[in-house]
């Protein structure tokens, strides 16, 4: 059983758990190493490049310590590079798709961006 509180002490406890919750919120957004970026872009657009030339941008839903990712509402951007027979050259062709749910694999993502903040 715990010894009841005085009212004084009461008094100062009360300060102490807002400080500790605004102390809480102040670590929640701070960015001490890189994953904290990603955790801070849960549930935001994101802009994601892969390997071979292929660029997402999607809503991310969730994250590991891979950069394995799942997005939603995903558009898809394949760039493709093709040199002209005759001419030679380069032809540079785009394709998008809209997916719903996408999950990516984090040995192919190259960079993340997080949306702007202002």
């Amino acid at each position: 059983r715990e010894p009841p509180v005085s009212a004084s002490h009461e008094g100062h406890r009360e300060p102490l758990r807002h400080r500790s919750i605004a102390k809480m919120a102040e670590e929640d957004t701070t960015v001490k190493e890189p994953l904290d970026l990603i955790r801070l872009s849960l549930d935001e657009r994101v802009y994601v490049k892969l390997r071979g030339e292929r660029e997402i941008r999607g809503k991310l839903h969730a994250y590991d310590q891979h950069l394995n990712m799942i997005l939603g509402d995903v558009e898809e951007t394949i760039t493709t590079v093709e040199i002209d027979d005759e001419t030679y050259e380069e032809i540079i062709k785009t394709t998008k798709r809209a997916v719903r749910f996408l999950f990516v694999r984090g040995d192919a993502v190259t960079l993340v961006s997080p949306p702007l903040r202002t």
